[in-house]
């Protein structure tokens, strides 16, 4: 398997950045998507994403023509209402920044999570990914309850967001957004398409509720499959710890996948979330991004 380095050395084509982050996600890759991007075949069909999460690949990308999912109701409700009513998108926030800011900062962080926990929603949850601890949105894994504190910093005015969502709905705009398992959306997609996948990591993310429960190894049998009938993939994967230390052990069939990248996504995130916000040096991670073709 052939291996680069994207933070040595330039991705197989340029792709203009596109860093204005919408929604905090563990995972998110925003500040690196265009190197992800331009590491796409030139040419495809249809773009797919079947693990949705933030978005910050699917903005960078602002495909002609895509279907983005997840199985994580209140989330897509975000997506689908970025695409389709923007003002409304921008009015839940305000309606919540309101209640969650300056002194009534805490006291109505709580109350807005105690109506989410209550009847799980994109409203709810658009605001609170934006203001919980470290941007660590955390769910528990038996019923859902969504237990990230408040976090220290001060949530976005609503002027801040409300240009952010001018930025992104022109970018979705020919995306079809759906409620759905990642192995229907893989077996939607036709020969010639893209899918990337971004599922969650196994080494940094067992705390979080990932949306879709999964084994790698399943993962990768849709991977082989949408390979056989000539849909190329891209799959982005744990990659390296303890600032490129460690390679994280992946149980990935020999000869699936034709690129090996690594890039470079600076200090963890969850890791400083864990460590009660302390920035760490040897905490560097890099992720793993395979390619079923060759670049």
């Amino acid at each position: 398997m052939k291996q680069q380095l994207l933070f040595k050395e330039s991705p197989h084509r340029f792709v203009r950045p596109f860093t204005t982050q919408l929604l905090k996600w563990v995972g998110n890759k925003q500040r690196f998507a265009h190197e992800i991007v331009g590491a796409f075949p030139e040419r495809f069909g249809r773009y797919h994403e079947p693990f949705l999460g933030s978005g910050g690949v699917l903005a960078t990308l602002a495909p002609l023509d895509a279907c983005a999912s997840d199985i994580f109701a209140p989330l897509m409700e975000i997506w689908q209402t970025l695409k389709d009513n923007p003002a409304e998108l921008k009015e839940w926030y305000r309606q919540r920044w309101a209640l969650a800011h300056g002194e009534h900062k805490r006291a109505g962080y709580e109350k807005i999570k105690a109506s989410y926990n209550a009847s799980p929603n994109g409203a709810d949850l658009l605001f609170l990914c934006r203001s919980c601890y470290g941007g660590v949105v955390r769910f528990r894994q038996a019923d859902g309850y969504m237990s990230t504190p408040c976090g220290v910093h001060d949530p976005i005015t609503p002027e801040r967001f409300d240009k952010r969502v001018d930025l992104w709905h022109p970018r979705v705009q020919h995306t079809e957004f759906k409620v759905m398992d990642y192995r229907e959306a893989m077996r939607a997609a036709r020969k010639g398409d893209l899918v990337y996948c971004d599922p969650p990591y196994r080494h940094s993310q067992s705390i979080l509720y990932g949306g879709q429960q999964f084994r790698l190894e399943d993962l990768c049998e849709e991977i082989s499959r949408c390979k056989e009938k000539g849909v190329y993939v891209a799959l982005s994967i744990d990659g390296t710890k303890k600032s490129g230390g460690m390679i994280c052990d992946l149980p990935l069939p020999d000869g699936l996948f034709e690129e090996e990248i690594f890039v470079n996504v600076g200090r963890s995130m969850l890791r400083r979330f864990q460590m009660e916000g302390r920035t760490l040096e040897e905490e560097v991670v890099s992720d793993r991004l395979l390619l079923t073709y060759t670049l």
